[in-house]
């Protein structure tokens, strides 16, 4: 592509580089000048212009843009209509989008020209909601540059959303001396609130002592229940694999697949599986609307996304998010500044 200033008379047939202002019309940019477009550019005094000239070989901006956009798009994803250059990339149903950013990063990689943005991976989104846009910078490109960008990004469909599964999930409550009631109603209010986000729902809840036996039993009746999503909240906190709710889960046949995980709040969190059905032992701070790790992991889970241990030790970077008031010792106050 050739792009710069032409004699308005030699035009015919560039594309026209920026808006102009031609007698009583305004034409915007990227417009095709036919012979009468530059007899009238003559006309109003306008002798030179600035345009763009495509090569043999080149593609127009808005076919490179769809036909990239297309190769890219996988399941829960829709392509909107390429314009200046741009399209726009859309989730046809609510749920968790998917991203490959090694293949996104290898994309932009390719070419300053062509240029894709998308949301954070794991991000939930609704159903019509933008998950990333095309962005084709000038007005045409070569052919072997978007077949390059098409190699780089679009081997395993790039971009996708996982539709919401609808879960029914099962909740465990346990209690101490002078546990109170209103804490066990508020917890269970914004679990159920939770899992109505993500489409599924809480069908059942078990309040029990904080020990092994009465949680095991718990367990099997919500099993019984059709339960295929288990939450265990315990009045104490998860400290080790040898802990209560660990060891309940463990009891019934169930196996501990992670401890802990670097997101805070949230770093108490469990994950395990009992016979293929996810089990979460929630931190404190679950008992809270406000955003935690477990919102990360339940989300996941509620949209069939496999969850490993190293999935969860991959969360680190970003996963300082704000605290929250139900703590029991609030992160501020955990530790001292240094002397000077």
């Amino acid at each position: 592509m050739k792009f710069g200033p032409c004699p308005s008379p030699e035009a015919t047939g560039c594309l026209l580089a920026h808006a102009t202002q031609v007698g009583p019309e305004r034409w915007t940019k990227g417009r095709l000048l036919s012979p009468a477009d530059c007899t009238a550019l003559t006309a109003a005094g306008i002798n030179d212009v600035i345009v763009a000239r495509l090569d043999a070989g080149d593609i127009g901006e808005d076919e490179a843009a769809a036909t990239l956009a297309a190769q890219i798009v996988g399941p829960g994803v829709e392509a909107r209509t390429a314009t200046t250059g741009r399209v726009n990339l859309h989730a046809t149903a609510a749920g968790v989008f998917r991203v490959d950013a090694d293949a996104v990063n290898r994309l932009n990689a390719v070419s300053e020209a062509v240029t894709l943005a998308t949301l954070p991976p794991f991000e939930v989104v609704e159903a019509g909601q933008m998950v990333a846009t095309v962005k084709i910078i000038p007005f045409a490109v070569p052919t072997h540059t978007l077949a390059a960008c098409i190699a780089a990004g679009a081997g395993t469909r790039t971009l996708s959303v996982a539709p919401w599964r609808p879960r029914r999930a099962g909740l465990i409550q346990t209690m101490v001396e002078g546990t109170k009631d209103s804490v066990l109603e508020k917890t269970r209010a914004v679990l159920a609130g939770r899992l109505s986000a993500c489409g599924g729902t809480l069908i059942q809840e078990r309040r029990c002592r904080h020990r092994q036996d009465t949680v095991e039993q718990a367990l099997r009746v919500l099993a019984a229940e059709g339960c295929d999503l288990f939450l265990m909240i315990g009045a104490s906190a998860i400290t080790d694999r040898a802990d209560v709710l660990p060891s309940a889960l463990c009891g019934v046949g169930g196996q501990v697949a992670h401890l802990g995980m670097p997101v805070d709040p949230g770093n108490l969190l469990m994950l395990g599986w009992w016979a293929d059905r996810p089990v979460l032992g929630l931190p404190g701070c679950a008992r809270s609307p406000r955003l935690n790790g477990a919102d990360w992991v339940l989300q996941r889970l509620a949209a069939d996304i496999p969850v490993t241990g190293r999935d969860l030790m991959g969360m680190g970077v970003g996963g300082l998010i704000m605290d929250v008031p139900e703590r029991p010792l609030p992160r501020a106050q955990a530790g001292s500044p240094p002397q000077t």
